[in-house]
């Protein structure tokens, strides 16, 4: 510490004044001085470089009042316009694209959309991959826009909501179990085939089954038997004619005289055959057959 003397005098006087024996600078002076200023620009330039980075990445990063970018910060959530990049997991209550341009989900691996119960399990899973799409759940229903079922399926049925089903490959449709249907139909001008390669083909109803070709023929083809059998009715053959070419030709002892016309006969155990037509009948001389 520095102690100042002061010294008074009266006009008409003249003192001497001390000297001073000691001169003290305050200030910073010398090597120091230049480190403050130094350190000052330093300081000043630092804070320069940052208020441009920071208006750079504002800038860039096309932060706004309102949000940042293409994200708009609005009172139903959030906007996003344009095409946007999702590195990790979306959450999200509700996803909807504007009124006037369809909603793009795009990966390179797989697209998966998973609903979750509030303990945070699985309990639905959609799965959009390169060769399959999967779904996991209890059940998987389509709509119609007025909410008709037009496709359900779980784990006992699958239900076909829509009023036609139409099969259009070139195989046709193939069921490994029964099929219950009131109507089987063929497109204008197609075929409708219905074959068992290597197994059994049987059409059950309560109340019977009609079989109707309207402009062509119906064909029925087994390489071992067709039977048609009746338990409570009978079989009825209604047409202008009805032809059996491959009928046998029933024989007898003697050889007969044809004149191109024959008689239907049956054998005891059902089996068909012709015999030669006379006067009467001539079943029983050629009845070789049933033999």
């Amino acid at each position: 510490m520095v102690r100042e003397q002061y010294t008074t005098t009266t006009p008409g006087t003249s003192l001497e004044r001390p000297k001073n024996e000691y001169v003290y600078k305050i200030g910073i002076y010398g090597w120091r001085k230049r480190c403050l200023y130094l350190f000052v620009l330093l300081l000043l330039i630092v804070l320069v470089v940052n208020f441009s980075l920071t208006i750079w990445i504002l800038k860039v990063m096309w932060f706004s009042p309102t949000g940042m970018g293409h994200l708009r910060v609005t009172k139903e959530g959030l906007r996003l316009e344009g095409e946007s990049e999702f590195l990790f997991p979306l959450y999200a209550k509700e996803i909807h694209s504007r009124v006037d341009s369809s909603l793009l989900l795009q990966s390179t691996h797989n697209v998966t959309v998973n609903a979750r119960n509030s303990n945070g399990e699985v309990t639905g899973r959609l799965n959009v991959g390169p060769k399959m799409v999967e779904f996991h759940g209890q059940q998987f229903q389509i709509n119609s826009k007025d909410g008709k079922p037009l496709f359900t399926v779980d784990e006992n049925e699958v239900v076909i909501g829509t009023d036609k089903l139409r099969v259009t490959g070139p195989e046709g449709a193939l069921f490994e179990h029964s099929v219950e249907t009131p109507l089987v139909k063929a497109e204008a001008f197609k075929q409708l085939r219905l074959e068992s390669p290597t197994r059994s083909l049987s059409m059950d109803a309560p109340r019977g089954i009609n079989i109707k070709a309207q402009a062509g023929n119906i064909e029925a083809l087994s390489q071992m038997d067709i039977k048609l059998h009746s338990s409570d009715g009978v079989l009825l053959l209604d047409a202008e004619t009805v032809r059996l070419p491959k009928l046998p030709e029933g024989t007898r002892g003697g050889s007969g005289i044809s004149q191109g016309l024959y008689e239907i006969c049956v054998c005891p155990d059902g089996k068909l055959y012709l015999s030669v037509a006379g006067v009467g009948s001539t079943c029983q001389e050629y009845s070789r057959v049933c033999q």
